[in-house]
């Protein structure tokens, strides 16, 4: 029986997408795409999710990309930029599962130079019961530590808890340390999935 709900933060309670940033810098989403999968990629975002400080990651960036230097400086000058406000239709959701007291956990892959601001600026963050994240631990998802860290900090058992993200990988990284694992793609979907195991009502 599903207890606890484990969200992610990024792309699952609110929006972030570099190409925010990068579309209007380059004027063309093609090549911001292209940009972003190969020069300010996920494998380098995770060292500071990891902890290390934007600027020494940005000035390494630079060093190896010269000719992308202004632009890798946007990732930091311009981040709070890629955020999009909430996604559509959590607030409510999540009003609506803490109003019933179902307890409500985040476990997030983010820089803490940039979460505390996000969180300030969204109110809906005030409804998690305790928040993992992985700048603060060393380590990120889908490491099987992270979600044992969470379950070890809150006293939850992972049978018992549903994690919830946008991302496959991290979602089988929860499954296999025992959570039960709900991939992300709208409030509505997860909203069925929810009344599914009778933590709302249809």
């Amino acid at each position: 029986m599903i207890k606890n709900l484990v969200f992610d933060f990024g792309g699952v309670v609110v929006k972030w997408d570099p190409r925010r940033v990068y579309n209007a810098y380059f004027g063309d989403a093609e090549r911001a795409d292209w940009f972003v999968r190969h020069v300010v990629t996920g494998e380098w975002n995770s060292q500071m999710d990891l902890g290390r400080p934007f600027s020494e990651c940005v000035m390494e960036l630079q060093a190896q990309y010269p000719e992308w230097s202004e632009a890798i400086a946007l990732y930091h000058s311009r981040w709070n930029d890629m955020m999009g406000g909430e996604v559509e239709d959590m607030d409510t959701l999540l009003a609506e599962l803490d109003g019933r007291g179902v307890p409500l956990y985040g476990l997030t892959n983010w820089s803490m130079e940039m979460l505390p601001g996000v969180m300030a600026r969204h109110a809906l963050f005030h409804r998690f019961r305790g928040i993992v994240v992985s700048a603060e631990e060393g380590v990120v998802k889908p490491d099987a530590r992270i979600y044992r860290i969470l379950l070890n900090r809150y006293n939850l058992r992972a049978d018992e808890s549903l994690f919830i993200d946008d991302n496959a990988d991290n979602v089988e990284g929860a499954r296999h340390v025992g959570l039960h694992g709900h991939r992300f793609t709208d409030a509505g979907t997860l909203r069925g999935e929810l009344v599914r195991h009778g933590l709302l009502e249809p």
